[in-house]
């Protein structure tokens, strides 16, 4: 099969391109970035280097292809969040249209069942229903939940102030996943048959948050590690202190009010998988352990 991945080299792109790769499929990489092109080369992929803001590039490049894998990258720049999800998620229906492809798998996200309320995911819910009204495309949703990785921007927080936490309490359930199991998930649905549109869950861990913190605190030798529930108002002030934009910053508070809630799970638990992934929070413990030490 000749497929078309987005996301350049990123935490999920490189390990999905890498197994289509290894099962024998024709692997083409997108990348705004054309000192990406020999990373992406020495995949076994061929690179197309270009922006998903502009309809034209894309429909060359899906043209002739038989499926897509298709993410909405973060852009901590933009005025408008969603608008830019919105503006990205037409840029993609557009080209798919013209260039005549069928079959698209999209990263989306727990909670995008929503339309309001669940900070940058409500501009993923607008996608999904950009991509819904494309007629004759098979589409699969993975919606993936919080990323392991995102973990990696509390290590400041830990090595100053001892502490981990965010504007949720330490017995808040926070439902995770590996980037390495989205890529698993998304590289089974790219090499299979599936018909219509559908939504796929893949999730590799559930816990506490206090369950968090112990994990990651025996993994980094602090077994008292502490997980401290921060306001609203806190939690934004910190963020922009760390440099970042007030929009992202407004968008990741209203994130966290949808955890508190609980309402950022509700369709998962009427919908939940009969698989998941394989990565465990010890596991990734392991991998934080060796970040937070470098």
């Amino acid at each position: 099969m000749k497929i078309i991945v987005t996301g350049s080299t990123g935490n999920i792109s490189k390990p999905l391109t890498q197994t289509l790769v290894a099962a024998g499929h024709n692997v083409t990489v997108i990348s705004n970035n054309a000192d990406k092109t020999a990373e992406i080369e020495a995949l076994g992929a061929k690179a197309a280097i270009g922006s998903l803001a502009y309809a034209d590039f894309l429909t060359d490049t899906f043209t002739g292809a038989d499926a897509l894998y298709a993410m909405v990258p973060p852009n901590f720049g933009a005025e408008s969040l969603r608008a830019y999800q919105i503006e990205t998620g037409e840029s993609y229906a557009e080209a798919i249209r013209r260039s005549g492809i069928k079959k698209v798998v999209m990263l989306s996200s727990i909670g995008a069942h929503l339309d309001s309320g669940v900070g940058p995911i409500k501009g993923i819910h607008d996608v999904e229903g950009i991509f819904s009204k494309l007629d004759g495309v098979d589409i699969k949703f993975v919606r993936a939940p919080f990323f392991f990785t995102n973990f990696y921007g509390n290590i400041n927080l830990i090595k100053h102030q001892g502490i981990i936490g965010s504007n949720y309490d330490a017995d808040t359930r926070l439902i995770m996943v590996h980037p390495r199991d989205i890529a698993a998930a998304i590289a089974e649905e790219l090499q299979h048959d599936f018909t219509g549109k559908g939504v796929r869950y893949i999730v590799s861990a559930e816990a506490t948050t206090s369950e968090v913190a112990a994990t990651l605190g025996q993994a980094i030798g602090k077994p008292e590690l502490p997980w401290i529930e921060f306001t609203d108002e806190q939690l934004e002030a910190g963020l922009l202190q760390a440099g970042v934009p007030a929009e992202m910053t407004r968008n990741f508070v209203e994130m966290g009010t949808a955890v508190r809630s609980a309402k950022i799970w509700e369709d998962y638990d009427k919908h939940r998988p009969t698989t998941s992934g394989k990565v465990t929070l010890q596991d990734f413990a392991k991998e934080f352990a060796v970040v937070y030490n470098a």
